[in-house]
């Protein structure tokens, strides 16, 4: 049954409109937020599923919904995204090492490889997505989940997540400009500056960098802004979870004890 402090219209697929429904008090038990639950059924994320609300992919007791914040009552109510009825799946969370040349998405018809391809279905048979994005030529940590909840919570600006990068460039990089990172560069979006900077084994043209900005090619992007180009990028370190016993290319299940901590928010 459906929840709303506004009677629930919207458009069908064949024009029609939605029949009015009485509105449940608060104090009814068992309901969650329709953009929740499509989340928490491994779909997309809450931001992504209230997209797809709005734009009519979505039905409740065979009515189109529309409108945002309405509440469902899973037990009860069939719900379901482009014609697909949804279920609330067991929370998986999933880590991968992320190799070269491998597109960051659900799916992509021009690209060679996704990353969901190299997940598989006979191990896996919940519905997960990534967290978050890394570029095609970027490597290492990436996490995976249907838990919608916690993918949001992690991509939040306001999150801080820390994340480190092992950054190889085409040429050794001058004191100067090291210091220029730490303080702050200016980007067309705005300033940023790296939480710790450090050289690798005395080479100068590898660095290890820490940031808590989610921005988009943000890494790439600081190093291109001095004249540098990065050869290699390879994220090491993502919300406390890293790639080690990782071979390029495999994924595991989390530990009861690394979900925990993302949940808790001890993780930065």
């Amino acid at each position: 049954m459906l929840k709303n402090k506004k009677d629930i219209t919207g458009p069908s697929r064949t024009g029609g409109k939605i029949n009015k429904k009485p509105m449940r008090p608060d104090t009814d038990s068992g309901l969650v937020r329709l953009n929740k639950f499509i989340a928490n059924s491994g779909v997309c994320s809450r931001r992504e599923a209230d997209t797809f609300i709005s734009t009519g992919l979505v039905k409740v007791n065979g009515k189109v919904v529309t409108e945002l914040g309405v509440k469902v009552n899973p037990a009860k109510d069939e719900i379901r995204f482009n014609g697909e009825r949804l279920k609330g799946e067991k929370k998986v969370y999933i880590l991968m090492n992320k190799p070269k040349d491998c597109v960051t998405t659900l799916s992509d018809p021009h690209a060679d490889k996704t990353v969901m391809d190299l997940i598989s279905r006979e191990k896996c048979p919940e519905r997960v997505y990534p967290v978050g994005r890394l570029d095609k030529a970027t490597t290492g940590v990436l996490l995976f989940t249907n838990d919608g909840a916690m993918a949001d919570s992690l991509i939040h600006p306001s999150r801080q997540v820390k994340k480190i990068y092992h950054v190889f460039l085409d040429k050794n990089l001058k004191k100067p400009d090291f210091d220029s990172i730490l303080k702050g560069v200016t980007l067309e979006d705005g300033p940023i500056a790296a939480d710790s900077l450090s050289y690798v084994d005395d080479d100068k043209s590898q660095v290890g960098l820490e940031i808590h900005s989610g921005r988009n090619r943000i890494v790439r992007r600081i190093f291109e802004s001095l004249g540098y180009r990065v050869k290699k990028l390879d994220r090491v370190y993502f919300a406390g979870l890293t790639k080690k016993n990782l071979r390029r290319g495999e994924w595991r299940f989390l530990t009861d004890a690394e979900i925990n901590l993302l949940k808790m928010g001890a993780v930065k």
